[in-house]
């Protein structure tokens, strides 16, 4: 049983696996970072200065006004953090995004891979079908007879 889970654990497609869940994980702090430090700061300067991240309603509870949505939860409020949603869906958005370049990217370099291995320039062309054909009956031919 130990070398059946050595072996699944040594097949390409676990590792590839885990390996890109290692860096789909390292991306997504990236992409936050770029979301929360570098967007939503400009996003905030289009509409007029605010930090759309922190903006959120009160549902039930109480929050002192003006404080941002940690306060407000520390504070014991019920929020709706429609800004913390909106940038979960730009990073959403951003992460799907380059995944798809990713995946074209490496589609594109695989079928350039295929298109070599059935090309290759100088190699002796095989006999048509017609061709193979006529010796298998020429050799049937010669043991009927």
């Amino acid at each position: 049983m130990i070398k059946e889970f050595r072996d699944f654990i040594a097949k390409g497609n676990v590792m590839d696996m885990a390996v890109g869940i290692i860096i789909g994980a390292a991306f997504t702090a990236i992409v936050t970072s770029m979301v929360s430090d570098l967007l939503n700061p400009i996003i905030g300067i289009i509409t007029g200065g605010t930090d759309f991240s922190d903006k959120y309603f009160v549902l039930s509870g109480t929050a002192p006004e003006g404080v941002g949505l940690e306060a407000a939860r520390a504070a014991g409020a019920n929020v709706f953090a429609y800004g913390s949603f909106f940038s979960a869906v730009i990073n959403f958005l951003i992460i799907a995004f380059v995944v798809f370049l990713l995946v074209k990217a490496v589609n594109r370099i695989k079928d350039a891979a295929l298109r070599k291995e059935e090309v290759v320039p100088g190699a002796p062309a095989g006999p048509t079908q017609e061709e193979l054909l006529a010796q298998i009956r020429d050799l049937l031919a010669t043991r009927a007879a």
